[in-house]
C-alpha cells in the first residue's frame, strides 16, 4: 500500500504545525478488499477505507478538508467527481476547547498492483499511475466534407468547462 504514506507525507508538508508534533497525525486502513479476476499472474486491486485522524488540530477544519482534496486530485480523481453522490469522505469533528479539534476522515481509496514473472520465475510488483482529468480543449470548429469538398454538417466543440478522465492502460506503465 502506498497511498497512506504518501497522503502522510503529503499533509506534513502542506500544514507547518504538524511536522513538530508528527504522533497527533493516525492512519489507519480498514475494511480492505482484495479483487482478481484471475487473469495470467496475480495482479489484483485494493480498496480501503483510510482512516484519517488528527487529535488537538487547531486550524479551520475546512483547511484540512481542502489539503486532502488537493492529494485527491493526483491519487484518486475519481472521488472528487462524485457525480453520483454516492461515495465521498466521512468525517467527524470533536470540538475540544478553545478552538482545537480531534478530526477524523474516512477516505475510500483503492490501488492497483500489477504482478509480473519476471525472466528468473520471481515476482515482481508495479503500481500503475491513476488516471488523470485533464481539461477539455479550448472550443474547437469541425467541419465534416464529403470527397467532393461538400460540407456535411459542421459544429462547435463544447467550451471548456469540464474535464474528461484519462485511463492508462496498465502494460505500458513503468
Amino acid at each position: 500500500m502506498k497511498k497512506p504514506q504518501a497522503l502522510r507525507e503529503y499533509i506534513l508538508n502542506a500544514l507547518p504545525d504538524l511536522p513538530q508534533d508528527q504522533d497527533r497525525l493516525l492512519i489507519f486502513a480498514n475494511e480492505g478488499k482484495l479483487r482478481s479476476t484471475l487473469a495470467p499472474g496475480f495482479s489484483f486491486e485494493m480498496s480501503y477505507t483510510l482512516d484519517l485522524i488528527i487529535t488537538d488540530y487547531s486550524g479551520d477544519p475546512e483547511i484540512f478538508g481542502i489539503v486532502i482534496f488537493s492529494w485527491l486530485m493526483d491519487n484518486q480523481p475519481e472521488l472528487l467527481a462524485n457525480i453520483k453522490n454516492t461515495e465521498g469522505i466521512h468525517f467527524e469533528a470533536e470540538l475540544i476547547d478553545n478552538g482545537k479539534y480531534d478530526l477524523n476522515f474516512k477516505i475510500p481509496l483503492s490501488e492497483r498492483v500489477i504482478v509480473k514473472k519476471n525472466q528468473e520465475g520471481k515476482f515482481e510488483l508495479s503500481y500503475p499511475v491513476e488516471p488523470t482529468y485533464t481539461e477539455f480543449e479550448k472550443p474547437v470548429d469541425f467541419e465534416l466534407i464529403d470527397k467532393d469538398g461538400s460540407i456535411l454538417a459542421k459544429w462547435k466543440t463544447a467550451a471548456s468547462d469540464g474535464r474528461s478522465l484519462d485511463m492508462p492502460f496498465p502494460g505500458k506503465n513503468p
